[in-house]
């Protein structure tokens, strides 16, 4: 089974916790403060990995998390960070981000790595939060949780050149042929539902990889058929061989066949259409090929088209054809695809303000969050270093030009206090 397409979900590890400890001495019933800050959240990396060549893995495993940090520890132990998860995929897969289909990363050769999601960072322990005036902290830092979100991989295969035509031209046959490959062969109508690659060794030539892509039919574009998995592939392709049936043995036209097959390309990428394109007219060992061939050859001819006569059957014309094909392949330059790249928001711990109809204030957001985790509001300790933050950060100066007076009630999610300038 060849899976091209693929979704999953993935989630950096959390930061861990820092600790809240204190030194155990003799007749010290509380020392001084030693807790230890806690381990970074593992990243999610993305590695290709050459002995791949689907993403059939993605089918049956569809979340995949990487380990969290460990929490801080006493005697200002340190928690140990999160292992880093390694997502193996072969070379030509596209890391999108399912949510606005941008691009993350394009992995293209072999041993290429990207962390798509990063860990969070550790909390600090409360040894951090020691002051002159604060020799007792009783409270640390919780750790930040890691980016997590889903993504869509699509696999597009890496080929200087691709075969394209219509289903039961003979594209697997010429593969066969002129590679190693061992594709599957029969006498009927999309017989090759996967792409099948094979590298062409011209003696005395440039030697390339050589794809044979699912058959196109009329459509494609608008994902008739196998239309849009297989123009997929075609975008990587640097150099097109156009396979054209000219036996007739089916009743077809092949120039209407020329035109049909590159009609569908326009209309699915302009880029696409303009890629070099030669011909092979294929199976003129049947009777009656030739005339057809003629006519071919005199249209195409027009249009500054190559075309080759072979028979992939009986492998007649395939090395002229590989060996232009590898001479062509020196002349196209080797284009940088250019997609919209997607850019994280940078993680920022926000707030807003703002007072409901029965006069409370409300103050809310990621900064709220963040900062809850870390207040015992139970402890007095706590609650002059959480009064600290927010006059630091200027909410009680915002909150004063909302109109706040004393005695006014506060809210921070579930937490609320009377508001005493």
């Amino acid at each position: 089974m060849f899976i091209d397409v693929a979704k999953i979900y993935i989630k950096a590890g959390d930061g861990g916790h820092g600790a809240v400890s204190f030194r155990r001495e003799k007749y010290v019933p509380t020392g001084g403060p030693d807790g230890g800050d806690a381990g970074k959240g593992g990243d999610v990396i993305f590695v290709v990995d050459s002995n791949m060549s689907t993403l059939l893995d993605f089918k049956y495993k569809k979340k995949h998390i990487a380990e969290n940090g460990q929490n801080g520890g006493s005697q200002n132990m340190y928690g140990k960070d999160g292992q880093d998860l390694i997502i193996k995929v072969p070379a030509g897969t596209l890391v999108k981000d399912a949510e606005t289909d941008k691009v993350i990363a394009d992995l293209t050769h072999p041993g290429q790595r990207v962390v798509v999601a990063k860990g969070g960072k550790g909390g600090k322990g409360n040894a951090r939060f020691a002051t002159p005036t604060r020799q007792v902290p009783d409270f640390a830092q919780p750790g930040i949780p890691g980016e997590e979100r889903w993504v869509t991989l699509e696999l597009k295969l890496i080929a200087d050149v691709g075969l394209i035509g219509f289903p039961n031209v003979g594209k697997s046959t010429i593969l066969s042929m002129v590679t190693g490959a061992k594709p599957k062969i029969a006498n009927y109508h999309f017989t090759t539902l996967t792409p099948n690659l094979g590298v062409v060794e011209n003696k005395g030539g440039r030697s390339f990889v050589l794809a044979d892509i699912p058959g196109l039919i009329e459509g494609a574009h608008e994902g008739v058929g196998l239309g849009i998995d297989f123009l997929r592939h075609v975008e990587r392709t640097r150099l097109l061989i156009h396979v054209i049936d000219v036996s007739g043995i089916e009743g077809r036209n092949p120039i209407d066949d020329f035109e049909m097959i590159n009609n569908e390309l326009v209309k699915y990428s302009k880029k696409l259409a303009d890629k070099p394109q030669i011909v092979a007219a294929n199976k003129l060992d049947i009777p009656g090929a030739e005339e057809n061939f003629l006519l071919l050859k005199e249209y195409l001819d027009k249009k500054g088209i190559k075309v080759f006569r072979i028979s992939a059957a009986t492998n007649q014309g395939l090395r002229e054809l590989m060996l232009y094909a590898g001479g062509i392949l020196d002349t196209i330059p080797v284009e940088e695809e250019e997609y919209e790249m997607f850019i994280p928001e940078e993680r920022k711990f926000e707030y807003e303000i703002y007072r409901e109809d029965s006069g409370v204030y409300v103050v809310s957001g990621s900064f709220v969050d963040r900062l809850l985790l870390k207040v015992d509001i139970y402890n007095s300790e706590s609650l002059k270093y959480f009064h600290k933050v927010l006059t630091n950060k200027g909410i009680i100066d915002e909150l004063k030009k909302h109109g706040i007076k004393d005695g006014d009630i506060v809210r921070m999610n579930d937490f609320e206090f009377e508001f005493v300038e």
